[in-house]
């Protein structure tokens, strides 16, 4: 029989490096720590890109396993598992190392039979240093360091399933499903060390020494949020080690002008991407964590997940596949690439795949993201992505291949024809340019290229829950603006739905130690849910307005707008019904028909209490007119004063200003030093990301079209720094 224990408890942290002989001479005084663990929780979050980023132990006396015959008897064979170990982790055992493995996010195991005793220490140096091999290194999120996820002892008879190969189960299933019979053909692959394995799908048990198949008549398929109906498939020697596998039986397909086919239907895939950490616990989750995740992730109504960027946790897996979310999996190759790590993408893409090669809900193995922001498209970077598309083509032909391309990346970069589907990671209308050039962008390439499937991998834009306007705009990080900008790309998307995914960047806010912007240190806050799960951002229901529609909702937004200086006020209301109808102070003010998102100007004098009602639900808020704007709702106060103070007043037209673009400014030496100065001061508020991509020449392209002013509000400059500024350049005559 095969034994699993979880080894949560008895464990010491070290939180320097040091000799294995130092780690387990020092291990008392360290501190104790329950599994599992992140020693960047904290300041991994908190800003300013100093987080802690080198080696750790973690120290356990396993020695006390030894007299127990179901761990480490004569007659089992044990191994220990580690479910993830940031970023490399070295395996000791009583002085001897026993396993190196490089790569934060999967598992991998490590054989103890016959090597424990009474006295064995266990001791782990874990690493999450900067280095030339490794993946990632260069990216808009915390790269924690730890044992962030679930320690395993495995024990199992001596002939058993292998465990030790890419940290697989040693079992792969693969159901082929045939529409027009409704039957589906299902391949069980064992690797192990006895003569037969036995395999049971559907009460039809059948043996063999390598794989067993079997017709499934009448097949009920995994039909995404409908129906996603799991099959298990059990299997076992003949000495007792026996594994159950849950798999679901469906078609995929890819169009280039219906987009993405499930079981023979168009089936759009439009939802979010998820990273795996949360305010306060880093990426140390539990269970109950991720189960709270996918709860949210339901009530959105989402239909597909991009699970960014690197491997997740099994366990959340599981509840895609249980839950109908159809999967974009990818490994962290990732902004930059590093002549040094070609070795650890295969690694990562084959532990990735072999892993995770049972889970129905994936659909896709993403190759790359944004991996040209800041290299250049040579062949070094081309023969990385073909040997990698090609590995994936030789682990699992049933599955495409797919990688997200930087807003920046030309449409016909050679590097577009490698995997079998694009997505583009497109962000004007918070980064650069215009809203309508999202639409521009892809109504181009369709027509360009009619015979390429295309997505829509990344869009979103910051927002602070604190701040608000009534005139919002890009860069000033209000709930408002963030709205406007996803009502914008939902009615884009809704019109194309040839794009075969979309996926908002991102569900939740998450660590991005490097950041310092829009109020709030160290966090990505292009999350429609904020960073600990307990506020839902107003563009949160425009998304399950239109996805949800399972039951009826009405959502007024604003809620945390309150104070509002002007006489008559917009109010907004989503809502997943067709009719919508509007109460101030009790009383019916209006009703509307429509679709998504409701809009009405209501006067105010004083304070109102607002409440919008549809079938079965309703929702209120409170509205106060104010004499004065309320300065919390602003983020750069300074820089909003200063920007009206430049509307007002007149530049001399035959010298430079900050309302001239930055292509202008540019052209003259003595205002492109002023600039550069000022722009490299401005990456660094965003990341090392944002600063290694500062000089991508596609970027600065679109940089060049921007007014100086736009520029720097988004940026968080404050006003007399703006006024400064234009003096200078109102003191360089333009040519």
């Amino acid at each position: 029989m095969r034994n699993i224990t979880i080894l949560k408890d008895g464990w010491r942290f070290l939180k320097h490096d040091m000799s294995f002989e130092n780690a387990v001479k020092y291990a008392a005084q360290g501190e104790a720590v329950c599994l599992p663990h992140t020693w960047n929780a904290e300041d991994g979050q908190d800003g300013g890109n100093d987080y802690y980023r080198g080696a750790c132990w973690y120290v356990l006396p396993i020695g006390k396993f030894s007299g127990d015959p179901a761990v480490f008897g004569p007659d089992v064979c044990t191994f220990i598992e580690f479910s993830g170990a940031a970023m490399t982790a070295d395996v000791y055992l009583d002085n001897d190392i026993l396993a190196h493995h490089e790569g934060g996010y999967s598992a991998f195991r490590v054989e103890l039979t016959g090597k424990v005793t009474e006295n064995s220490i266990l001791a782990i140096r874990v690493d999450n240093s900067d280095n030339d091999r490794v993946y990632p290194q260069k990216a808009d999120f915390t790269f924690y360091g730890g044992l962030y996820r679930d320690v395993k002892l495995i024990t199992v008879p001596k002939e058993h399933f292998d465990l030790m190969t890419d940290g697989s189960l040693g079992v792969m299933v693969t159901p082929v499903v045939d529409l027009e019979t409704r039957s589906a053909s299902v391949t069980v692959r064992a690797w192990h060390n006895a003569k037969r394995f036995y395999a049971e799908v559907n009460g039809e048990t059948k043996s063999a020494a390598a794989k067993v198949e079997f017709v499934i008549p009448d097949v009920h398929l995994w039909d995404g949020l409908d129906d996603p109906y799991l099959y298990t498939a059990r299997v076992w020697l003949e000495s007792g080690d026996e594994l159950t596998i849950r798999f679901g039986c469906r078609k995929f397909g890819f169009d280039a002008q219906k987009g993405f086919l499930l079981n023979g239907r168009s089936y759009p895939l439009r939802g979010v991407s998820r990273h795996q950490d949360l305010k306060g616990k880093g990426n140390a989750l539990s269970i109950e964590d991720h189960r709270a995740d996918m709860e949210i992730i339901k009530e959105l109504g989402a239909n597909t997940l991009r699970l960014a960027h690197y491997q997740h946790a099994q366990e959340f897996y599981d509840l895609c596949d249980e839950n109908g979310l159809v999967v974009w999996a990818e490994i962290p190759y990732i902004t930059m690439h590093m002549a040094g790590g070609r070795q650890n993408t295969l690694d990562q893409m084959r532990e990735l795949i072999s892993q995770c090669y049972n889970h129905p809900s994936i659909a896709v193995w993403g190759l790359s993201n944004e991996i040209t922001a800041a290299s250049q498209v040579n062949e070094e970077l081309l023969e990385n992505h073909r040997a990698l598309n090609d590995l994936c083509h030789r682990l699992d032909p049933t599955r495409k291949t797919t990688m997200a391309d930087v807003f920046m990346l030309e449409t016909d970069s050679p590097i577009l024809d490698i995997p079998d589907v694009n997505s583009y990671n497109l962000y004007f209308g918070w980064y650069v340019g215009d809203m309508d050039q999202t639409d521009e962008f892809f109504d181009e390439f369709h027509e360009k290229y009619p015979d390429k499937v295309m997505g829509f991998s990344e869009y979103g834009a910051d927002a602070n829950p604190a701040f608000h306007s009534s005139r919002p705009e890009k860069g000033d990080y209000t709930e408002e603006f963030q709205a406007l900008y996803h009502e914008h790309m939902l009615k884009m998307i809704e019109a194309r739905p040839w794009l075969w995914a979309t996926h908002v960047w991102n569900l939740f806010d998450f660590a991005a130690d490097g950041r310092d912007e829009g109020g709030k240190h160290g966090e990505n806050q292009k999350g429609l849910v904020t960073f600990d799960r307990k506020l839902k951002k107003d563009a949160f229901y425009l998304y399950k307005a239109a996805w949800n529609r399972k039951e009826p909702f009405v959502h007024l937004c604003g809620s945390r707008y309150t104070d509002r200086c002007e006489a008559e006020t917009e109010i907004k209301v989503y809502s997943n019904q067709p009719c919508v109808a509007l109460y101030v102070d009790g009383r019916e003010f209006a009703s509307a028909e429509g679709k998504t998102v409701f809009s009405f100007r209501v006067p105010i004098s004083g304070e109102h209490t607002i409440e919008a009602k549809t079938e079965g639900c309703s929702d209120r808020i409170t509205v106060r007119r104010v004499s004065e704007p309320n300065g919390s709702y602003v983020f750069n106060k300074a820089a909003a004063e200063v920007a009206n103070w430049f509307d007002a007043e007149e530049n001399d037209p035959a010298f430079f200003s900050v309302q001239d673009t930055l292509g202008e400014l540019r052209s003259n030496p003595q205002t492109a030093a002023v600039v550069e100065a000022m722009m490299q001061k401005g990456a660094e508020s965003r990341g090392d990301v944002a600063t290694s991509v500062k000089d991508n020449p596609a970027l600065q392209k679109m940089l060049a079209r921007m007014s100086l002013i736009s520029l720097l509000k988004q940026g968080g400059a404050d006003g007399e720094s703006i006024k400064q500024l234009n003096r200078v350049l109102q003191g360089i005559k333009k040519q």
